[in-house]
């Protein structure tokens, strides 16, 4: 099938755009000229760069800035989600700076959504964790933790801004035996996007994990919400 012109034209816009990222002409993190300006450049419509920019998008390689424009895509973070590594672990070992933030931390009901998601009642009190997760100074997840108290009580007089993982290992004894996950794309909605500095609408990875204790027991249900341009999964599987 022939490509027609307006295709073509897009398709070699993203392609020079990608040349100049791979040889270091844009660098991670460079803000692109408005769309306006790339527009006059290219000699073309904003609608053909647009195709051309969402192409590149999609590919991870850029990212729409929250009503700031478009950034060239920082290096995404390998991640496995079926390793018990905590994010502040193998971020660091990437050679990046990891933060965490918590956002919200409370012992409420499990409610009627979580509640067959964890075995638990619907009036059963969990402990329910908000955090977003920073790389290099830039948002890239958030996430929800929901952990049944029996497996860590006492969790919220703790600080929730460092590494859950290393607090449930060296402080309570406890590591999870087996995780079921689930993994897909999501949209971000308006709130999400906010929170990870992105534009409304925006694509993201979505992750949804059940932890399960050596008696089969579930302790903990996590959600995730991941930047797109963020990470990269990685699976290291042992034959």
């Amino acid at each position: 099938m022939s490509i027609k012109p307006a295709q073509s034209q897009y398709l070699r816009i993203s392609d020079q755009l990608a040349e100049d990222i791979a040889h270091g002409r844009l660098a991670a993190g460079e803000r692109l000229a408005t769309e306006r300006d790339m527009a006059e450049h290219f000699g073309c419509t904003r609608v053909t760069l647009r195709q051309a920019l969402q192409r590149l998008e999609a590919q991870g390689a850029l990212y729409r800035g929250h009503r700031r424009g478009w950034f060239v895509s920082p290096t995404p973070i390998r991640y496995d989600p079926t390793r018990i590594t905590g994010f502040m672990e193998y971020v660091s070992a990437q050679g990046r700076e990891p933060r965490t933030e918590c956002l919200l931390a409370e012992q409420r009901p499990a409610g009627a959504w979580l509640a067959p998601r964890m075995g638990l009642g619907a009036d059963d009190l969990v402990f329910y964790l908000q955090r977003r997760r920073w790389v290099d100074g830039r948002p890239v997840l958030l996430e929800t933790n929901v952990l049944n108290p029996t497996w860590c009580p006492g969790l919220l007089e703790h600080r929730l801004d460092r590494s859950l993982t290393a607090l449930l290992r060296d402080h309570y004894g406890r590591q999870q035996a087996r995780s079921q996950i689930n993994l897909k794309p999501c949209l971000l909605d308006e709130g999400q996007s906010a929170e990870l500095e992105i534009a409304s609408g925006s694509s993201g990875l979505y992750l949804e994990r059940v932890c399960f204790a050596q008696d089969g027991s579930i302790v903990e249900f996590d959600r995730e919400f991941w930047r797109p341009d963020a990470v990269e999964v990685s699976l290291a599987i042992d034959r």
